[in-house]
């Protein structure tokens, strides 16, 4: 039961949406594989998750079929004790689930029309495709947490842990950091801002005219680099407002189909934005962004408060927390205080998931020390002002206990759940019904659930 399991639960906390999706497309012969009570397991519900690990460039693993036909045997009995323990599922955390994936597809294959034809269903069928899937993943997922919401590691089991990894198979760590930074982005003046705005006016009235379209303007002049080469479009949901300036967002959903919105300012600059097209709360928009120049003196003023800003922490007068939080408009570095985050979400990072520009200003910088405040510009082409802070770091070392403990704490606490599920499902194959197509007999990772559907089926 233990081999492959790793594969299997990687399998179950993935999304189920691209799955999914394939199942619209109707399988010409197919036959039941796989039940766990009532629940079947379908040959194309394991054809479609292998064709899925391909399109997403994964590494498909040998003899997959047996991996993720258990993945799903695992998934149905899972299901099926969260039913028997009245664990469920809020039908609009799901409905939520599924909009969030249909919106992501839409802005993966460029609108409504195309996700259709590319399904071969209507948005509706494809949201009633995804509500069993999306169901059963989060009451596995909900179960899975239920039966292990007590585990815990203790300090002599993670050196037990430790102590058990051949010394050979230590992984090698390369330096690692702990970077803070404060930012502030200067404020164009008035009169700069209002010649921008003339600039977006104009545009707006070539394209009312007709002489002009909206994408090909997006391409000339938008300074958006996210959306410029597609002519300014984007899919868009009132749900989704963590991701979308709120007066962008606002406004997008004022417009009706075809209408162009007066020029707007939100924190990344000057927009006019037009509906492309509206169902509910979805659209598809096309927005054309102008960022109004900064000058030398708005510059210079930011760099003044940062310099203010750094002298305090120097001298110990100010936290670098505070300092965040008195001194940058960056609401992204606020919301992390100030820190550099890994891929991870913690706060120690290699030099390769950093912003390139702050490389070099790492150089020559010891623990405990800031940088000067220097000049920068995003990717979205928009100018600031920063200093950094290196609080620590981390020569290249082989992992041990002293500089590593969590990393190791974190795979010795993932493996003890590994071994608690793989114990319980041992336990429980036996309480359902099980039945396993004889064809995976060779399945040796089956071995248990194979067991199960011959006794089963005596």
């Amino acid at each position: 039961m233990k081999k492959g399991f790793l594969f299997v639960l990687a399998i179950l906390a993935a999304g189920t949406a691209q799955q999914a999706l394939a199942q619209t497309k109707k399988v010409v012969a197919d036959r039941i594989i796989g039940k766990v009570g009532d629940r079947i397991i379908l040959q194309s519900d394991i054809a479609n998750a292998v064709e899925d690990i391909r399109r997403q460039g994964g590494e498909v693993p040998p003899n997959p079929d047996c991996l993720l036909l258990e993945a799903e045997l695992v998934k149905k009995a899972l299901v099926l004790q969260a039913e028997k323990d009245s664990v469920t599922v809020d039908d609009a955390e799901v409905e939520s689930l599924i909009e969030n994936q249909i919106r992501g597809f839409m802005q993966a294959y460029g609108g409504r029309e195309a996700l259709e034809e590319i399904a071969g269903r209507t948005i509706y069928q494809i949201k009633e495709d995804f509500r069993k899937p999306f169901k059963e993943k989060e009451l596995a997922n909900k179960m899975r947490g239920k039966i292990l919401e007590t585990v815990r590691i203790t300090p002599v089991e993670v050196k037990d842990y430790f102590e058990s990894i051949p010394k050979d198979s230590l992984p090698f760590y390369e330096s690692e950091l702990e970077v803070g930074k404060i930012v502030i982005y200067p404020k164009a003046s008035r009169d700069i801002e209002s010649y921008t705005a003339k600039q977006l006016n104009d545009i707006k009235k070539q394209i009312e005219s007709g002489s002009r379209r909206f994408d090909q303007m997006a391409k000339m002049y938008s300074e958006d680099p996210g959306s410029k080469d597609n002519g300014g479009q984007y899919a868009l949901s009132r749900a989704d407002k963590g991701m979308w300036d709120p007066v962008f967002l606002s406004t997008a959903f004022k417009l009706k189909e075809g209408q162009i919105s007066n020029v707007v300012k939100s924190k990344f600059g000057l927009h006019i934005i037009q509906c492309v097209s509206r169902n509910g709360d979805d659209a598809v928009v096309r927005h054309i962004l102008m960022i109004p120049p900064i000058t030398e003196d708005e510059i210079n003023e930011a760099k003044s408060r940062l310099d203010s800003a750094r002298s305090m922490l120097i001298a110990g007068t100010l936290s670098f927390g505070e300092a965040v939080n008195k001194y940058s408009n960056d609401e992204d570095n606020k919301f992390s205080g100030g820190w550099e985050m890994s891929r991870e979400q913690t706060s120690m990072v290699t030099i390769d998931q950093l912003d390139k520009t702050m490389i070099p200003m790492l150089k020559n910088m010891k623990p405990g020390q800031y940088s000067q405040p220097e000049v920068f510009t995003t990717e979205q082409g928009k100018k600031g002002v920063r200093f950094i802070y290196l609080r620590t770091r981390t020569e290249p070392h082989r992992e041990n206990l002293k500089e590593d403990y969590n990393k190791i704490a974190a795979r010795a606490l993932e493996e003890k759940k590994q071994n608690i599920l793989s114990e319980w499902f041992a336990n429980k194959i036996s309480t359902y019904y099980i039945y396993v197509d004889p064809k995976f007999g060779g399945c040796e990772s089956l071995k248990p659930w194979l067991d199960a559907s011959a006794s089963r089926n005596k």
